[in-house]
């Protein structure tokens, strides 16, 4: 089964992929010693760096965790900065609040 990316995932992928390579460059570790501290491949860290959709989150996670960049990656999802997921969440609540019902039992 071939399944498409959405172009914007695929920009955002490859965009990740090129900052990742300027941080490790300009931190001047070649891939095989970044590579090596993460523990994984050099070819893998490569596609990372190319922007390959296929590359595992836990991956990138490690990559950016052994640049010191873990922190940025936090954002992600973050549901503090979801205004549409808080409009939605808005509109399912009561519009008006509910008077407790009394209960009849006396223990």
């Amino acid at each position: 089964m071939n399944i498409t990316t959405p172009m914007e995932v695929a920009t955002a992928v490859l965009r990740l992929g090129e900052n990742v390579r300027l941080a490790r460059i300009r931190r001047s570790l070649s891939q095989e010693e970044l590579a090596q501290a993460c523990g994984i491949t050099r070819k893998t860290l490569y596609t990372l760096e190319k922007g390959a959709p296929g590359t595992t989150i836990g991956t990138a996670f490690s990559v950016l965790w052994r640049l010191g960049l873990l922190n940025t990656a936090t954002a992600l999802a973050d549901p503090d900065a979801d205004e549409h997921g808080k409009i939605l969440e808005a509109a399912r609540r009561p519009q008006r609040a509910r008077h407790p019902v009394d209960s009849d039992n006396d223990f």
